[in-house]
């Protein structure tokens, strides 16, 4: 029986997702692991040697060699034939992202996250400086916290927020990339809601959070469509905002916060 790859260590998520030459190929995309870019962007961003990247990641140095020549294949591949190259799964986890000080989350609950500004929702997720923290249990908010983001742009602020165990995250305008990052994390998103923090999270726990499913940062401002129920079904056997018990969290697990797949598209 062939041997678990060993998890490796990623600094955080990227903030962009998605490369496509103005004219793309009609081919297949190319797909570059998480753990893949980590070593283009340990050694090539921040110019540390293989030894440096190994530590960093928490593997031989043997493997990173072998990622980083994977890597590169796919990047020369992508710019060479003209084809989308897509940031995508890997066996990996988030190295610490400053969540040491917030509360354990507990096994029944589920944990919101709001954007948050002197008890509003914060209206742009990537420069969002708290995050307002419920849990809740049976359709009721237990226990609140506010926390610091302790840094900006969509990764870091997605990988904060899956360190803090959230499950959900109630935002304004969110920009494609920070979409992906949450994806990639296992975080339902609620975005294109407005107003009282405290009143969207009550909402949401009793499932009747009206948001909209496609809002999204743009130059303008933010796109606010037709509102959305959350007691709605939504496909995939789930029903949005409301908890399952047994330690079921809107289809989401957490556990044990270490190594786990991530799977791309």
């Amino acid at each position: 029986m062939p041997r678990k790859p060993r998890c490796r260590c990623i600094g955080g998520y990227p903030d962009h997702w998605e490369f496509s030459p103005e004219e793309a190929s009609g081919e297949e995309p190319v797909v570059m692991s998480l753990d893949e870019f980590e070593t283009i962007r340990l050694l090539d961003r921040e110019g540390l040697t293989q030894e440096q990247c190994a530590e960093r990641m928490g593997v031989a140095r043997t493997t990173v060699t072998a990622i980083y020549e994977s890597a590169r294949r796919k990047t020369a591949e992508a710019l060479v034939d003209g084809k989308r190259l897509l940031i995508r799964g890997g066996n990996v986890r988030l190295n610490d992202q400053g969540a040491e000080n917030i509360t354990e989350k507990g096994t029944n609950s589920m944990r919101i996250a709001v954007t948050y500004e002197n008890g509003e929702i914060f209206q742009h997720f990537g420069h969002t400086e708290q995050f307002k923290l419920y849990d809740v249990e049976d359709g009721r908010i237990v226990s609140e916290q506010i926390v610091p983001t302790n840094g900006s742009g969509h990764g870091a602020l997605a990988g904060f927020l899956k360190a803090a165990q959230a499950d959900a995250l109630i935002c304004g305008g969110i920009g494609m990339g920070a979409q992906s990052a949450l994806a990639e994390a296992g975080i339902r998103l609620y975005g294109g809601v407005s107003g009282s923090a405290d009143a969207a999270a009550k909402a949401l726990a009793e499932g009747k959070l009206a948001y909209d499913p496609n809002a999204q940062c743009d130059h303008h401002g933010h796109h606010h469509g037709e509102g959305h129920s959350c007691g709605h079904h939504h496909g995939e056997g789930h029903e949005c905002g409301h908890h399952h018990g047994e330690g079921h969290d809107c289809g989401h697990q957490h556990g044990d916060e270490g190594c786990r797949r991530h799977h791309g598209e």
